[in-house]
């Protein structure tokens, strides 16, 4: 085992809020190794603990006044270590370890409650499909399908779900399966337009097929009846081919490129591989296996906005009453971690423009740290107009571009693709976007039938109805860590001689948030959710200094109360909750959601406390998403179907901050005319008439 002094030989040290070195990682896992003697361990991950918030806060204000030196203390650097422990008959106990990298000691070991799973790991993935292969019983139910010369069976592994009451035992893991039409000779040709209806289910303990469960395909006449369909399962579905080079009529031929072009480099600076300094913001991006991307210790022109952004959780349930289906509900990032299936990004692909990767770490079994490049993408991109205003008296216009800076990430969860991105503008805004797109899930339906649990996407495939929840995890810091948050409506108020004589006033109703809750959006009352800094008043309007949201107005969970589906995933029952902080609550659906039949520390239980979050370190915890009904234009990739979160200064400066943008003219633009191109002149969009002319 080396020296763990001789493995901490950084020229600096590192940030608080770095990502772990690989060999810092190294450390943690030798350190955990010597813990357990001889014991066999599987590693699962290996990444940093941030440190408590009361540490690190007195940091991040020195950093930001240009107080810190070397003498100021700083916060540990911890690492969390997740791991198996094998014990006799092929047992194994979960742990959670927390390791002092710098110190080279454990502060902390934490023994997962049996009844918890751990999040998947996609080792365990391959062990099902080996399971499947080397199965008996899945090759005799496979033979009972007429597949034919040239096509291979597909299995995709997926997470088991949540268990019926009654079901709970083992750690198990189950196998979607489908069949690639081999002939084209194409590795990407689209197996999912072959659905088989069955489903393997592997015991991860002994590494075996359990059961094979047989799946429904009939229609609306059928119910929930099994056994209607034919052996032909395949020859009732058609090809659904989706790379360029498939197509059958190919690409389109009339589509010029249109390229980003920044002739002078881009306009923000990256020091220490995280801290990102654009426009008057100053922020640190960070990186784990759960959440991906995270933002950290946001600032606007010196002032805090927020101490922590990140992308909390998702649920994805399905809606399809027969059997198994009631156990098809995904939570993308806590069963496996949306870092760990994050994308390695291309250059020229995924982001456009003058682009800034940052990398991560991967870890496997054994407890080797590897990189993992290019996982999030930052640059800036144009999206129109700013502010515009045009004098009519005197023919000039001022307008300025509405110019982004974009942190991005994207996962692949087998069949689904989501793109991730924090998007900060000159104006003081923030918004966090969700792209969902990738192919949906479909299953064998007979031919000829239609379903009442989805829709036919193409022959002999049933895209079945589902929803997709997000829950973004806001820690607001308006002007420091003591916020509130307000609800705000405005409202008719009735004809009154005192009041409103004409009928035209509407007033605007404000109640503060004294106790930890959850909260609905109301589009009919303009319901916005105000954080304000009770302590600190505008010299302008004197109302206190905040930032407001408008909850989107999305569906809630559809799932009856009481069902698995809605047990497991209680942050889905609000659009909008409000806690007080706690250091390590991270998770909206709780830390361990694999396998679950309940949510368990999550932001409902967080909510049950009844804290009081008023003039309080609170926290605030936006859901939203997409009830998704197929549509035959979903395939065989479904085009992005796109969701926002906006955060807006709300009397928190004295004056749009973006007034002092440039409103320079783009020289690149050009006039279409046919067989003509006129360049654009030079100067600014909101240069006066009469200097124009004396040009």
């Amino acid at each position: 085992m080396a020296s763990i002094q001789n493995l901490w030989i950084s020229q600096r040290e590192p940030h608080p809020l770095e990502q772990l070195s690989v060999a810092e990682s190294h450390v943690a896992r030798d350190v955990v190794l010597g813990a357990h003697g001889k014991s066999v361990i599987d590693f699962r991950t290996i990444s940093l603990d941030e440190p408590a918030k009361a540490i690190l806060v007195p940091f991040l204000d020195a950093e930001n006044a240009g107080t810190l030196r070397a003498d100021t203390p700083r916060p540990p650097r911890l690492a969390r270590v997740a791991y198996d422990v094998a014990k006799e008959n092929k047992v194994y106990e979960f742990y959670e370890t927390v390791v002092d990298v710098k110190q080279g000691k454990i502060v902390l070991q934490e023994l997962i409650d049996s009844k918890s799973h751990a999040p998947l790991t996609l080792t365990e993935f391959d062990h099902l499909v080996k399971a499947v292969w080397e199965s008996s019983l899945f090759k005799e139910t496979i033979a009972e399908f007429n597949i034919p010369e040239g096509f291979e069976v597909v299995v995709e592994p997926w997470p088991f779900g949540g268990p019926d009451v009654g079901e709970e035992g083992p750690r198990l893991f189950q196998g979607l399966c489908f069949a690639q039409d081999t002939r084209n000779g194409n590795p990407d040709s689209n197996f999912y337009a072959y659905p088989l209806p069955l489903i393997p289910i592997m015991d991860a303990r002994s590494k075996q097929l359990i059961r094979i469960d047989r799946l429904a395909t009939g229609g609306y006449e059928d119910g929930l009846a099994y056994g209607t369909g034919s052996k032909d399962v395949i020859g009732q579905c058609k090809s659904a081919e989706y790379v360029p080079e498939l197509l059958p009529n190919g690409t389109r031929k009339d589509l010029k490129p249109l390229n980003v072009v920044q002739p002078d480099g881009p306009s923000f600076t990256i020091t220490d591989e995280s801290l990102v300094e654009w426009q008057k913001w100053r922020f640190r991006v960070g990186f784990n296996f759960r959440e991906g991307a995270t933002i950290h210790d946001v600032r606007y022109d010196g002032r805090s906005v927020m101490y922590r952004l990140s992308v909390s959780e998702m649920t994805v349930p399905y809606a399809d009453a027969r059997n198994p289906f009631q156990r098809k509900q995904a939570f993308d990032f806590g069963d496996g971690g949306a870092g760990i299936c994050a994308n390695n990004l291309e250059l020229g692909c995924d982001c456009l423009g003058h682009i800034k990767y940052f990398d991560t770490t991967n870890t496997a079994a054994d407890g080797s740290v590897t990189p993992s490049k290019n996982v999030v993408c930052l640059h800036e991109q144009d999206n129109g107009i700013a502010w515009k205003h045009s004098n009519w008296r005197t023919g000039r216009a001022v307008v300025t571009r509405h110019r982004e800076l974009v942190i991005q990430f994207i996962i692949t969860l087998a069949n689904y693709e989501y793109i991730f991105a924090y998007k900060f503008d000159q104006s003081g805004g923030i918004m966090v976007e969700t792209r969902a797109t990738g192919i949906v899930s479909v299953v064998n339906i007979d031919a000829g039938k239609t379903s009442p649990y989805g829709n036919v996407v193409s022959p002999g495939a049933l895209a079945q109805n589902h929803q997709h929840v997000f829950a973004v995890r806001v820690d607001p810091a308006i002007d420091g860590n003591k916020n509130t948050a307000i609800v705000e409506e405005s409202h008719p108020v009735p004809f009154s001689p005192e009041r409103n004589p004409a009928g035209n006033f509407y007033e605007i109703v404000q109640t503060p948030v004294t106790k930890s809750q959850g909260i609905d959006a109301n589009p009919f009352s303009n319901r916005i959710i105000r954080v304000i800094n009770p302590n600190i008043r505008n010299p302008v309007s004197g109302k206190p200094v905040s930032y407001k949201f408008t909850p989107p107005a999305t569906q809630k969970l559809l799932a009856q109360p009481g069902s698995i589906q809605a047990r497991r995933a209680q942050f889905a029952q609000h659009h909008v909750w409000v806690t007080k902080y706690k250091d390590r609550e991270f998770f909206a659906g709780g830390r361990y959601t694999l396998q679950s039949q309940d949510e368990k520390d999550g932001v409902a239980d967080a909510a049950a406390r009844g804290d009081g979050v008023e003039n309080e370190d609170i926290v605030l915890w936006s859901c939203f998403g997409l009830t998704h009904n197929p549509r035959v234009e979903d395939w065989p990739v479904m085009p992005v179907d796109i969701f926002q979160l906006h955060f807006k200064p709300a009397d928190f400066f004295t004056a749009n901050p973006s007034i002092d943008v440039p409103s320079n003219r783009n020289l690149s633009s050009k006039l279409y005319e046919k067989g003509f191109e006129e360049q654009a002149a030079g100067g600014s969009c909101c240069q006066d008439k009469v200097l124009k002319e004396k040009l």
